[in-house]
């Protein structure tokens, strides 16, 4: 370890591209050429900056290097709810993409990222973000507007919502939402009922499990139980509906995380999935596949539209002048362990 970096350390005092061109025994210019890939570099040179820099620890200003070339290299993506496990594959989506342009996601949920009465699209806009992806159930502010009017913004996995300069992409809630309904009603199942979620696309699918149900002549069994989208209130949802007199022998929860509080409240009154009970959730996260809930769900598809919101970023970002697009991917219905034919149905 050289003096140069024992001081360093000592003091505390990140290293500089000063620090750099001391410990390699080069000039600052030649430094800068280096990190900017210069080949006008002699290997022997790169060598010495590359280990210079490992040794010291050094990392170059982003601020320095957006002031040269415009760009942070940087895309914010702003989350409704981080403990939602839905956005696990549409974040892998998204750094599919992003990774082979060497951009990096900056994650914020509303709820920690701002100070009160600051939209939460503010500390984005501070980081100077080459890009934004909107993602989930967040209400538009004024600020959020007029962000997504000169930063390339693309909302992904909900639909409804107004931002007139930004992209959309998201799975088509309607069909999924119709594909799961129609599944029970194929089973023979009648009594059906719905844990719905107070998101834009919990309005969707409510809306469609209402229509459903009537359009095959079941008005008279449509029950939609209220929750906050939580585990918790999935459970409690359940539970009254099991406790009710009328127990339904079938669900279609407006989510995984619901649908888990469902089995759960099935399992504390001894109810059996699915020979009393089918469960059907929406968003095939990793706790559907988990092999003891083993749950029918609909995939909204998630990584194909991380992945495809990445692409109109991109896109976005090279041309801002596009026009705004609008893509809705096909979801499919994936049946596991949680749904059997009703009593008596053949």
């Amino acid at each position: 370890m050289s003096g140069n970096e024992v001081k360093r350390q000592l003091t505390g005092r990140r290293a500089t591209i000063v620090d750099v061109a001391q410990e390699a025994g080069v000039s600052r210019a030649l430094v800068s050429l280096v990190l900017r890939g210069s080949p006008k570099v002699s290997e022997q040179k790169r060598k010495a900056v590359a280990e210079a820099m490992a040794a010291l620890d050094y990392r170059p200003s982003n601020a320095a290097r957006s002031l040269a070339s415009g760009r942070t290299g940087v895309v914010g993506v702003l989350l409704d709810d981080l403990a939602n496990p839905w956005f696990v594959e549409l974040l892998d989506g998204l750094k599919s993409v992003f990774l082979e342009k060497d951009l990096r996601m900056v994650l914020g949920d509303p709820r920690y990222l701002a100070r009160p009465g600051e939209s939460p699209v503010s500390p984005f806009m501070d980081l100077r973000v080459d890009g934004l992806v909107i993602a989930g159930d967040i209400p538009p502010d004024d600020d959020l507007t007029r962000a997504s009017l000169h930063t390339p913004t693309v909302v992904a996995g909900v639909r409804g919502f107004d931002l007139p300069a930004a992209d959309l992409v998201a799975n088509d809630d309607v069909a999924g939402a119709r594909m799961a309904v129609d599944h029970l009603i194929d089973l023979g199942h009648r009594d059906i009922a719905h844990l719905a979620a107070p998101t834009r696309a919990g309005g969707l699918r409510a809306s469609v499990y209402q229509d459903t149900m009537s359009r095959h002549g079941l008005k008279e069994y449509v029950r939609v139980e209220q929750t906050d989208m939580t585990e918790k209130t999935g459970f409690e949802a359940m539970t009254r509906l099991l406790d009710g007199g009328r127990p339904p022998t079938a669900v279609f929860a407006a989510t995984d995380l619901l649908a888990v509080g469902a089995l759960s409240a099935a399992a504390g009154r001894s109810v059996g999935v699915p020979s009393q009970l089918s469960v059907v959730g929406y968003d095939n996260t990793y706790l559907g596949q988990i092999r003891h809930l083993s749950l029918t769900t609909v995939d909204p598809v998630s990584r194909d539209v991380g992945k495809r919101a990445a692409e109109l970023l991109l896109e976005r970002m090279a041309e801002p002048r596009l026009p705004q697009r609008t893509e809705v991917l096909p979801p499919h219905l994936v049946v596991r362990g949680s749904t059997t034919a009703a009593a008596g149905h053949d």
